[in-house]
């Protein structure tokens, strides 16, 4: 079912100086919804050159980074599964199979030098949804998108650090990277809701004692402040002084992710109080930081850290597209949460599109959506995260199932040993690291000293 016929007509013709667009968006119209979401995604899918001569399939081209690449794939599954619009399905298909790698574990030869976990997590996230929203399975002879999942899982389990800080995940995976003493929010809570989802999908309580244990550990390190009735979450510490104080730097990818992880354990364990008290904390932080007037008002998401002083990288302006996402699973999965966050995701969402006017098509949205007129910013995390929160608004007035387990009609195949062998967990095992392998990193982990990945340590603000 194609829709961009209708979402022509889901833009309003202003003209007062040249070509300006806005996206109508009516959140009563399912239609209306859906017709706004296509001009989005449609706007997103320009930046991608993977399906053109010279492009690689799966990856964005620079400046945006490899994990910014399979998170977009996981919100075009999403796309997909709220509006029924299958336009770009057979381009994720494609896509989520090229950059598996030879070891079928999100480790390809291209990414495997400069890669961290969070990266690899963000793979594990969009092959989950495509378990959980019965999205279509691979050919018979191509990896498997719970199978994938897995692989990703037991690697992380493998790096998991308790020789420094008591525990947890490391930013970087090898040793040659900048970062590598960092052990950022975003790797140990994205390790915390693999393995949530993976003990709800597969029903194994093996997934659910890890996802507890890197809970507690954040939990016990500056990572996670409880503050009784809300948590407070950071953005990384280090082992250099034995992760003795955070990086204060509130991003919302963070909490999304924690929210998520949370709620998915909520629904599994029946509704348990212990994971209702622990995902009621993490919903009572976001009002005060994200959702506060004096960062962009009321109910309108506002990445503060770095929209106010106009200072976002290329990878910052997708992380509200995260949390978005994860505020609807958990509307999902935590019914009870749905009068808290929907006021939430309607007020950000027709901010969102308030935003979507700008050049060359009229459909580039920006970032600041508690502004009227659009600022001016566009590029591929603005148009995910415009259309995670219009596609959002799609949840209560359609009626879907929860993501779905192996018990509900989940159909994906697994496999608990992928990734396990020793040259998946760590090629450069028995110290085998050359020269050659320590320049190209350093190449690309200078980058990452300008343009930041997965976290704020390196971003001057």
């Amino acid at each position: 079912m194609h829709h961009l016929h209708r979402g022509l007509a889901a833009v309003l013709w202003l003209s007062i100086s040249g070509l300006v667009w806005a996206i109508e968006l009516d959140l009563d119209d399912p239609q209306s919804i859906k017709d706004a979401a296509a001009v989005v995604a449609k706007g997103m899918m320009t930046f991608y050159n993977g399906d053109k001569p010279g492009g690689i399939p799966g990856l964005l081209p620079p400046p945006y980074y490899w994990w910014e690449s399979g998170a977009m794939w996981g919100q075009l599954i999403n796309y997909w599964y709220y509006t029924g619009d299958d336009t770009y399905n057979a381009e994720v298909m494609k896509a989520l199979l090229f950059q598996v790698g030879p070891n079928e574990d999100y480790m390809p030869p291209n990414q495997t030098k400069a890669e961290g976990n969070d990266d690899q997590a963000f793979w594990a996230f969009t092959v989950m949804d495509a378990c959980e929203l019965k999205f279509e399975n691979p050919p018979a002879d191509q990896p498997q998108w719970l199978a994938l999942a897995q692989a990703v899982f037991n690697q992380q389990v493998a790096r998991w650090d308790s020789e420094n800080c008591g525990g947890g995940l490391r930013w970087q995976i090898y040793p040659f990277n900048n970062g590598y003493n960092y052990k950022n929010t975003i790797s140990n809570a994205g390790f915390f809701q693999l393995a949530a989802r993976l003990a709800r999908y597969t029903n194994n309580q093996t997934y659910a004692d890890k996802a507890e244990e890197m809970f507690e550990w954040m939990l016990n390190s500056p990572i996670l402040i409880d503050r009784n009735t809300s948590y407070w979450v950071n953005d990384g510490t280090s082992n250099d002084n034995d992760c003795a104080d955070p990086d204060r730097t509130q991003w919302t990818y963070n909490y999304g992710t924690l929210i998520a992880g949370s709620a998915y354990l909520y629904n599994w364990t029946n509704g348990s109080e212990l994971w209702k008290q622990r995902l009621d904390k993490f919903i009572a932080g976001l009002s005060p930081i994200f959702f506060a007037p004096e960062r962009g008002g009321g109910n309108v998401m506002c990445e503060w850290s770095c929209e106010l002083n106009q200072k976002c990288n290329y990878d910052q302006p997708s992380f509200k597209a995260y949390l978005t996402r994860w505020l609807v699973t958990t509307m999902q999965l935590a019914p009870y949460t749905w009068d808290t966050i929907k006021p939430k995701l309607e007020a950000s969402a027709m901010g969102a599109a308030q935003q979507c006017t700008g050049q060359p098509g009229g459909d580039r949205c920006g970032r600041r959506w508690y502004q009227a007129e659009w600022d001016g910013f566009t590029g591929v995390g603005e148009q995910m995260s415009a259309l995670a929160v219009i596609t959002a608004n799609l949840v209560p007035k359609i009626t879907l199932e929860p993501p779905v387990t192996v018990d509900t009609g989940g159909n994906s195949t697994g496999n608990p040993a992928a990734g396990t062998a020793p040259d998946q967990v760590n090629p450069y095992h028995d110290g085998e690291i050359t020269t050659a392998d320590r320049a190209g990193a350093g190449i690309i982990t200078a980058l990452l000293l300008i343009m930041t990945v997965g976290g704020s340590w390196f971003m001057v603000s």
